[in-house]
């Protein structure tokens, strides 16, 4: 099996052209790795969900009761063909509207859930990737941060820089030239023992992976800061990794001319959220 797709709990079924998540992006999505039939951090993917639903308006009465019935049939349908692990794409959109941006309050959202086969790159993650710097800047808007909604023309357009398979990631800044984000990604890096990840208050996504990898580090006593900096911190860095919830955590190991090596940090980061994900 390739792929089932749920639409509003019900298989195969169409999308509406006039949906707004079509017509204006309006809307959202969670990206989530299933591993033996379990969607790891569901908790957490529906929290940020449920309160980005909040921020934009979009109702979320019976929603997560909803999703939950999606899920479960989604399960018993994948169990007849003995699949297991893959890639679910949660995405609720606005729902039907008419022609123009104003939306009627009371519309029902759409529900889009969607499972893909998917086996996670052991060799990435063991030897680490090369990535590099994107022209493509992301723009400031604190009323969108934080949020994985679907206007993701941004990162498209950075995305389409490179066709190297060599290089596995892009980096972006803001357009203040101040590190943000990978194109799918979020980017940690450190420095003498301590961690830094980009604050993200105007811009990029609050990623499921970078708040659980920021509590597993301060469990371990490492030292976190969230900072706003240009990207030539990364010349003094002594390691740097990339991470989201389906691919875990990638060491970077090239960054333009500049080598790094795969540390100890980002090796004990590795190591608990492996078990944190059994």
């Amino acid at each position: 099996m390739s792929k089932i797709t749920l639409i509003n709990g019900l298989i195969d079924a169409h999308l509406d052209p006039a949906d707004r998540g079509l017509a204006y992006g309006d809307g959202l999505f969670e990206t989530i790795l299933t591993l033996n039939g379990r969607p790891l951090y569901w908790q957490m993917h529906l929290e940020r969900l449920t309160s980005s639903c909040q921020r934009l308006g979009i109702s979320t009465h019976g929603l997560v009761a909803e999703l939950e019935q999606d899920i479960k049939k989604l399960k018993a349908d994948l169990s007849e063909f003995g699949q297991t692990s893959g890639v679910l794409k949660v995405t609720v959109t606005r729902g039907q509207g008419q022609r123009g941006y104003a939306f009627d309050s009371h519309v029902t959202p759409t529900r889009i859930v969607a499972w893909s086969p998917y086996q996670r790159d052991e060799m990435k993650p063991a030897q680490g990737v090369e990535v590099r710097l994107c022209n493509t800047a992301l723009g400031k808007n604190s009323l969108l941060a934080g949020m994985k909604h679907l206007n993701r023309l941004e990162q498209v357009l950075a995305r389409a820089e490179w066709s190297d398979p060599r290089i596995s990631e892009g980096l972006v800044l803001d357009v203040d030239g101040r590190l943000a984000e990978g194109t799918m990604s979020n980017l940690f890096w450190v420095e003498q023992g301590v961690l830094f990840t980009p604050t993200l208050a105007q811009c990029g996504v609050h990623g499921v992976m970078r708040t659980r990898i920021m509590e597993l580090a301060q469990h371990a006593r490492i030292e976190v800061k969230m900072v706003d900096c240009p990207p030539s911190v990364l010349n003094t860095a002594d390691e740097i990794f990339l991470a989201n919830s389906v691919i875990g955590i990638w060491p970077v190991v090239k960054l333009a001319d500049q080598s790094y090596p795969v540390g100890p940090v980002t090796r004990q980061l590795q190591a608990l959220v492996e078990k944190d994900e059994m």
